[in-house]
């Protein structure tokens, strides 16, 4: 099996965090392989400026659909790589307590709350408004992930490699500190853009608790595959229908005449029986 049919089999029994994961690596390819094809076609071509989220509101209106695309590519290998395992592994957290369908409608409205957040954070904040940026990657989407699951269950225990033991909410705030304090040094906007994410995975809990769940709704708009099977229009239905008469089983005549020596033996003793009879028993016992 080539690895485009394996990957095929893995998205389609695979559950949602294993199709992201594909989605996310096989359209990082395309971001490079495209670009390649037209330089050697002699041709520059840049696939950023058609899926980043520009953080210019009227780039917004000429391409509305960034601020989806914007979440499912990445700057470079490091940073898919990086995005990719703590997707799965936030994702392991998460649906030990809800649904594969309230994970995938995390991840994208997590990701549109955190765009959000980066346009605003580029119209408001005076420190970014000379400044325009693009933003690619789906840290936000799993900083969602991640908050929601440890806004959950914060004193759930998670085993790390050197670390040991930590109480999930430790891993969140040492992420949260990592974004607060990066925020003057470079970057701004993404670690904006991953405290949006953050928010909103700890207001979707809040939510939750109180009834209302923000994800599976998004998620059954997105759930074109399983429908239920149709009901032939001639086709007769019975509830309880007769068990097909049995078929009844005759002995062996060889086997019967063996059971009726062995009565024999055991009323009468082997002694009492013939020669033909004990000559009968050896050929059956061979």
């Amino acid at each position: 099996m080539g690895l485009w049919e394996d990957f095929k089999m893995q998205f389609r029994t695979g559950t949602v965090a294993t199709r992201l994961i594909i989605i996310n690596v096989v359209l990082f390819a395309v971001s490079f392989v495209i670009p390649a094809i037209f330089f050697l076609a002699g041709k520059q071509i840049s696939l950023l400026q058609y899926i980043s989220l520009s953080s210019d509101p009227q780039d917004l209106l000429v391409k509305p659909w960034t601020l989806i695309t914007y979440m499912f590519f990445h700057a470079g290998l490091w940073h898919l790589l990086v995005n990719m395992l703590m997707l799965y592994f936030s994702s392991r957290l998460f649906t030990t307590f809800f649904t594969q369908k309230q994970l995938l409608g995390l991840y994208l409205l997590g990701g549109l709350f955190a765009g959000l957040i980066y346009l605003m954070s580029y119209l408001v904040l005076p420190a970014l408004s000379r400044e325009v940026a693009v933003l690619v990657g789906a840290s936000a989407s799993v900083m969602a992930v991640l908050f929601a699951v440890a806004s959950y269950a914060p004193m759930m225990q998670v085993q790390l490699l050197l670390l040991g033991r930590v109480k999930l909410w430790h891993i969140a705030v040492v992420f949260l500190l990592i974004d607060l304090i990066q925020l003057p040094m470079s970057n701004t906007g993404g670690h904006l853009t991953h405290l949006g994410g953050a928010l909103f995975g700890y207001l979707y809990i809040k939510a939750l608790k109180m009834g209302h769940d923000w994800a599976t709704p998004v998620a059954n708009l997105l759930d074109f595959g399983k429908r239920p099977a149709k009901k032939h229009p001639f086709k007769k239905v019975y509830k309880n229908p007769r068990p097909a008469p049995r078929t009844p089983v005759t002995k062996d005549r060889t086997q019967q005449q063996i059971d009726e020596i062995l009565d024999k033996i055991s009323k009468s003793g082997y002694e009492s029986l013939t020669k033909d009879e004990r000559d009968f028993l050896a050929r059956g016992g061979k």
